[in-house]
């Protein structure tokens, strides 16, 4: 796939206001700080499109994103986040979940990890609310430009040892850097597959 076009929808706070026209979406979410928002500008090819800062909890409403006229890519707020007062913290889970459960246009969820961090509960518990209540999901592991080719091996090997614990198979998993630009064109081949077997264009 090809991005020719991206242009911003806008900012919501609940599921119920967001875009009512009928187009696929496909949903961005990860700890704060895991590196989503440059994720978001490597992949729309688009510097600024997501504000990238060194301060966690950035993200604080659902971002809408109208990628070529056809899909619209979400970006969520960062779970996991603890330096904001627990009423905003639960703000923010309604949010997400009550987005994750009852959006009717979401085709995936793009779970975001930092590879160079060994598996943190707060992503596990996450994901295993994810497959709970049925959400199709897959995993995009971030930042590989600062590991080795073999500590990355590795830390995947161990991510899907401990998911196996828990799951009897494991959902897509993507490899990506956006400093080095590596992993973008798994992940929009992804979308366009998705795209295909649901008869939207892309």
């Amino acid at each position: 796939m090809t991005i020719h076009t991206v242009d911003f929808i806008g900012s919501f706070e609940r599921y119920t206001q967001c875009p009512k026209k009928r187009k696929p979406e496909y949903a961005f979410i990860g700890r704060s700080n895991v590196g989503k928002s440059s994720l978001t500008n490597y992949l729309t090819g688009r510097k600024d499109l997501a504000h990238v800062s060194k301060h966690p909890g950035r993200t604080q409403t659902m971002n809408y994103f109208l990628v070529n006229s056809a899909w619209h890519l979400v970006d969520l707020p960062g779970y996991g986040y603890a330096r904001i007062s627990k009423v905003s913290r639960a703000k923010w889970r309604k949010m997400i979940e009550e987005y994750l459960l009852h959006r009717e246009f979401l085709v995936a969820a793009y779970i975001l990890l930092d590879i160079n961090v060994s598996p943190q509960e707060v992503d596990l518990e996450f994901m295993r609310w994810v497959g709970e209540h049925g959400v199709p999901f897959r995993i995009v592991f971030t930042k590989c430009d600062k590991s080795k080719p073999r500590e990355v091996e590795a830390a995947v090997e161990l991510y899907k040892q401990t998911l196996l614990e828990e799951w009897e198979e494991l959902p897509p998993i993507f490899l990506t850097s956006s400093a080095k630009k590596e992993g973008k064109k798994a992940i929009l081949n992804d979308i366009q597959e998705l795209n295909t077997q649901l008869g939207f264009p892309s």
